[in-house]
């Protein structure tokens, strides 16, 4: 009996082997089959094609059009493009140090980085980049100026450019440095005990840029009580996202983990270190650009009951990308797992495994959304990006603002504002008056730009559909009237629009004279989720309130 079933085991263990092998073999001969025949294709199209073909080109196409069945975050990185894969996960390039964009057939300077370069060689924000290395700019695009503007440390380059209100030609001959642009671009005291501070990214650092930021605001700056702004930050490196939770979470305590196809990306992401402080409140800020590494921070706070989370639903973005070096210098980033907060939800929103009929990507449906809870039983819920504990209505400009910044009208009139005038009142301090208003009006008056408004658009819409269901001519009227009265007026709506312009004015006259951080002390004063997030941190009650067990943190 013993001798049987021990053959029947063996019988069965050689076939489950056999069966795994052939598994096996049958995806390794799947592979070898499919890359034979796009590997004969390409040498046949390459040869007969009747017109001469780029090889390379044909190649990244056909990769790029592959991994776009899969995700949006699997991409495919060639050698070219490593000094801006490197900018994005380490912050660092070798360059002057400053914005650019095309205005005609130029490039002009949007903003140069303060401490570097192209600071320290006085270009300003509106000057005109004409000639690089003896080299004419004109009708070259940004990317193009952008690789030529980078470059070795300590290697220099030569620029020829033309400034407003200056007849001749200005020379500057730029030392290219190692530039650095901070995770932290601006943290301060915004009112009495309440510290700020704004995370652009999730670069290399980015924890212990913002542990000293926290520690300069506690130290010396005596604050109480913080807001951490994460809006408009798209993420970055995982483990930076797992740093920052650790300077206000305390050691070893589960931030985050990853399950994917392959057991060596299932992790779990722990504290490391002695937090910074446990107890100060904080109010984290988010919006809908906030993805990825910013919803691990907040999705993690919220989940440890540390923070209150304010703003708009954040993006939505639970996968993990993976680094994998190909050869050539190239790279392909691709998505290995998914990444779940403390409470266990995965907050991914759309689901790309089952796409539609037409190849579109659907939400992950209500049905299948599950409730969690955090450390302190709250409710929470997976499967549509981080929901803040209050929810605050996303401020959208309007089509006049928007029409103003595309056509760089904003932008022009500040240069010339600058030119006439020497200096400005502190940020915290500084708006534009009446008669400065007015003057930009004048500005406008020979300018050409034009919006059309979402009730136009609609109208136009309503007016082709009646055309088509044979309705038009019996109301023809009735829609010239009311094309009329919904027919926009730009006189009129600049005067509508007044305080949001001058809002966006005083963004970009501050940014000439304080840069980065003038920006981000400006536009805080009309930011109403900040003044929502002070009132908060000034109501202990309220705000302890919002951390109990039994509150429901909608869907």
């Amino acid at each position: 009996m013993f001798k049987k079933l021990k053959y029947i085991l063996i019988i069965g263990i050689t076939a489950i082997v056999v069966f795994a092998y052939k598994g096996i073999d049958e995806s390794s001969f799947e592979v070898s089959k499919n890359l034979d025949i796009y590997y004969t294709l390409f040498k046949e199209l390459n040869m007969f094609y009747v017109d001469e073909t780029k090889p390379g080109d044909l190649i990244k196409n056909s990769i790029d059009k592959m991994l776009e069945t899969l995700d949006p975050y699997t991409v495919y990185i060639p050698e070219s493009k490593m000094e801006d894969y490197r900018l994005m996960t380490t912050g660092q390039y070798g360059g002057i140090g400053a914005l650019i964009r095309k205005a005609g057939d130029y490039i002009v300077i949007t903003e140069p980085y303060e401490t570097f370069p192209a600071y320290k060689a006085g270009i300003k924000a509106g000057d005109v980049i004409l000639e690089i290395d003896g080299n004419s700019t004109k009708n070259k695009n940004s990317s193009d100026i952008s690789d030529a503007l980078k470059g070795q440390p300590n290697s220099e380059v030569k620029l020829v450019l033309k400034r407003p209100g200056t007849e001749k030609n200005i020379e500057k001959t730029l030392k290219r440095e190692e530039i650095k642009i901070s995770s932290v671009p601006y943290h301060g005291v915004i009112a009495d005990g309440i510290g700020y501070l704004r995370l652009s990214s999730f670069t290399e650092q980015a924890g212990a840029e913002v542990k000293a930021a926290f520690t300069d605001l506690k130290e010396n700056n005596k604050i109480t009580s913080l807001v951490l702004d994460l809006r408009g930050n798209p993420g970055g490196l995982l483990i930076e996202a797992v740093n920052i939770v650790n300077v206000f979470v305390k050691k070893g305590e589960e931030v985050v983990s990853t399950k994917g196809k392959i057991s060596d990306w299932n992790k779990k992401y722990t504290t490391m270190f002695q937090s910074t402080d446990t107890e100060i409140p904080i109010v984290c800020l988010v919006n809908s650009g906030s993805a990825s590494a910013s919803e691990i921070v907040s999705g993690a706070l919220q989940d440890l009951d540390r923070a209150v989370i304010l703003g708009q639903r954040t993006f939505g973005k639970g996968l993990v990308q993976t680094t994998r070096q190909l050869s050539y210098n190239s790279k392909l980033k691709v998505t290995t797992a998914k990444y779940y907060i403390p409470s266990g939800r995965c907050i991914q929103a759309l689901d790309y495994t089952h796409r539609n009929e037409d190849g579109s990507v659907g939400k992950v449906p209500d049905s299948l959304i599950t409730e969690f809870a955090t450390k302190n039983g709250r409710k929470v819920y997976d499967g549509g990006g981080i929901v803040p504990d209050i929810a605050t209505e996303p401020i959208y400009l309007s089509k006049i603002a928007i029409s103003l910044i595309e056509k760089n009208l904003i932008f022009d009139y500040v240069t010339e504002f600058v030119l006439k005038h020497d200096s400005i009142d502190n940020p915290e301090k500084f708006s534009i008056s009446d008669v400065d208003f007015d003057e930009f009006k004048k500005y406008l008056s020979d300018k050409e730009f034009d919006y059309e408004t979402e009730s136009e658009k609609e109208l136009t819409r309503l007016i082709d559909i009646a055309k088509k269901e044979k309705y038009y001519e019996k109301a023809e009227t009735d829609f010239a009237e009311l094309k009329l009265k919904l027919s926009h007026d730009k006189n009129y709506d600049i005067q509508k629009f007044k305080d949001e312009i001058t809002e966006l004015l005083n963004e970009e006259i501050v940014s000439r004279y304080y840069y980065q951080k003038g920006r981000a002390k400006s536009s805080i004063k009309f930011d109403d989720d900040v003044k929502k997030a002070i009132e908060l941190l000034q109501d202990k009650s309220k705000y302890d309130s919002i951390l109990v067990a039994g509150v429901d943190i909608k869907k």
